[in-house]
């Protein structure tokens, strides 16, 4: 059986199995948490360019060597939304850490905030990149994770970050972008191996057609690996369910799309498949 007909046919038994109420582990760990005795989950700090970060993981504890996947979150920080997103792919099977690009587990409560926060590491991509690289060797260092078959996925601020980091030169063997920008540092064949998936909203305004554009003539220019997926009918943001409530709070284009999100997580299973 392959890992795609055994993650899609096994996902709702994972979830039932990892799934339920929280109870505290007995590991010692600080922040650690079993989660009805198959996922464990813990609050890691780190130090990442001389600050603490507090990165998020989880897995299905069975000994058994995964895959690694980094997830970046997007704007607001390393919110409960990221956290739920590394808990899925713990169902899924996968060792899944979420990366604090912000710093002593910061989020932003208002677009103002984000942006503050956010614009640094767009600057300075290379700084930006220590802070993946940092908790990438977090991921790695973990006894169940198979070195030889790690990822990232990243969410709007988080895509960006993660194909600015692929760009840069960071090796992966796979990296999947949600509604993230498309501009970035520019790709040199290289320095980018990593075999990318955008997932995109057709109608996502903060991503206009001509950065598409843009990003597809540069991708083709260096023969890059690289999957372009549209959605119809998605806007940015279509895959996190408060963004239709946090769009409409702060005047954002922003809507949660069900379909897209569904659709995009099983583009991003069947690619993990191929390449992880």
């Amino acid at each position: 059986m392959s890992r795609t007909i055994f993650l899609l046919a096994t996902a709702a038994l994972a979830a039932a199995a990892c799934g339920g109420p929280s109870t505290d582990g007995s590991s010692g760990k600080t922040g650690t948490t079993v989660v009805a005795g198959s996922v464990i989950t813990e609050s890691i700090a780190y130090q990442a360019a001389g600050d603490t970060m507090q990165g998020y993981l989880a897995f299905c504890a069975d000994s058994v060597k995964k895959p690694g996947v980094l997830v970046v979150h997007e704007w607001w920080g390393l919110d409960e939304y990221t956290k739920r997103r590394v808990r899925d792919l713990a169902d899924l099977g996968y060792v899944a850490f979420a990366v604090d690009m912000y710093g002593n587990g910061r989020t932003a409560s208002t677009p103002d905030d984000a942006l503050a926060l956010a614009m640094p590491n767009y600057h300075d991509p290379e700084a930006a990149k220590q802070r993946f690289d940092a908790a990438l060797a977090v991921l790695k260092d973990h006894p169940e994770v198979d070195t030889s078959r790690v990822g990232a996925i990243g969410y709007c601020f988080g895509g960006s970050m993660v194909l600015n980091t692929v760009k840069l030169g960071t090796p992966l063997q796979a990296a999947v972008s949600f509604h993230g920008g498309l501009k970035g540092v520019p790709a040199d064949k290289d320095l980018l191996k990593t075999p990318i998936l955008v997932c995109h909203g057709a109608e996502d305004t903060n991503v206009p057609d001509s950065e598409v554009e843009a990003f597809r003539v540069q991708m083709d220019s260096i023969n890059a690996t690289y999957v372009f997926k549209e959605y119809a009918g998605a806007t940015h943001a279509f895959t996190n369910p408060s963004a239709t409530e946090t769009g409409r709070k702060f005047n954002l284009p922003i809507a949660y799309n069900a379909a897209a999100d569904t659709a995009s997580w099983h583009d991003m299973i069947l690619f993990f498949d191929k390449y992880l």
